[in-house]
């Protein structure tokens, strides 16, 4: 949304209001007034468009276009007009990458390789590639290389699909209930995917809600394979809700919220990840992690704050000796707490620790 283009609401209500503009006005004026009270707007509409508004004030929008489809083409296909609209909307000419993708396409480095799952249909993250000067590949849907350590699992990786580069080819989308069925449950492209994923990496989710319907599916094959598997790492959700119901959602389907507030247009988050990507051990700033030590000791050891604290152990604790050696001279050049050193010399010993058989 801030790159200018639609959520899955609101996309919906840009599909209908160009291939039917009644059941637009009625999910319009449905979505500004109590859910129980939708009928009121449909008093021209036949049984099957009614039934369209009523998912849609359900949130059930795969549902509802799975309908729409099925009632306008007949059968799902990749040329139907309701794909042919969806492509057309997300086609925004004036949409451009925002902070967000570029920061997270620097954090996608994971040394050799860029990689970024989306379930975004556009391609504004290779935009924001091609921005930054960094070569990726797109792959989508059963395309997808399979999850490794190695190189060769690196691009864009579409899971629902991806706009294709010319409009005259119909772009296969998962967009309605019927594909979400189809390669969640018959084909499992997707989970095997995600559960192969998380057990090589921590996962960390950006931009979603547990109720957007593409997360509901892809939520409740995490949390499926998490109560069958023990191997599976620690999953992550950036969250502008506080609400403590919201966040017990999302542990209960195995995904571990870090809230954080939602004002100024997500300012904080996008703020978040451009500092994680210049503090990043791979592909961060040098001159910034050293402006960050510089920072951080000069508070005594004992009166810094707990985050302060963390924050000098992770980036003494990622560095290698060489580096160490480094941090170690900077910190003692500015004249810092005696305590700081021992915080460098405690993480040293702990990993000396660790690497004895």
């Amino acid at each position: 949304m801030p790159a200018q283009l639609p959520d899955f609401k609101l996309l919906v209500l840009d599909v209908y209001k160009v291939l039917d503009p009644p059941v637009y006005n009625a999910m319009a004026h449905a979505s500004a007034t109590p859910v129980d009270q939708w009928q009121t707007h449909c008093g021209s509409l036949t049984n099957a468009q009614s039934a369209e508004v009523r998912r849609f004030v359900l949130g059930d929008f795969d549902v509802v276009l799975g309908m729409l489809e099925r009632r306008l083409d007949g059968q799902v296909q990749a040329g139907s007009s309701v794909r042919g609209q969806i492509a057309e909307q997300l086609r925004v000419k004036s949409a451009s990458p925002a902070a967000i993708h570029k920061a997270l396409i620097r954090l996608a480095d994971r040394g050799g390789a860029h990689t970024i799952v989306t379930t975004n249909f556009d391609r504004l993250f290779e935009v924001a590639a091609q921005h930054l000067k960094v070569m990726v590949e797109t792959y989508s849907l059963g395309g997808i290389p399979r999850p490794s350590r190695g190189e060769q699992f690196s691009g864009v990786l579409h899971i629902h699909g991806v706009l294709e580069k010319k409009p005259s080819r119909p772009s296969d989308l998962v967009v309605s209930d019927q594909d979400f069925g189809e390669f969640y449950l018959r084909r499992r492209v997707v989970p095997d995917f995600i559960y192969d994923a998380a057990r090589l990496f921590n996962l960390v989710l950006v931009g979603y809600s547990a109720n957007d319907p593409p997360m509901r599916y892809l939520l409740n094959a995490v949390a499926a394979d998490g109560s069958r598997f023990d191997d599976l790492k620690e999953r992550f959700t950036f969250t502008s809700s506080s609400d403590g119901v919201i966040l017990e959602d999302w542990r209960g389907r195995g995904i571990t919220p870090i809230t954080y507030d939602p004002s100024q247009e997500h300012k904080a988050l996008r703020t978040t990840l451009e500092r994680w990507a210049e503090l990043s051990a791979i592909n961060g700033k040098p001159e910034r992690i050293a402006t960050e030590l510089k920072r951080i000791v000069t508070a005594d050891h004992a009166n810094a704050t707990e985050a302060e604290r963390d924050l000098f152990d992770h980036l003494i604790r990622r560095s290698n000796p060489a580096e160490r050696a480094q941090f170690s001279n900077l910190v003692s050049k500015c004249g810092a707490d005696i305590g700081w050193l021992n915080a460098i010399l405690a993480v040293s010993e702990n990993d000396a620790r660790a690497q004895k058989p």
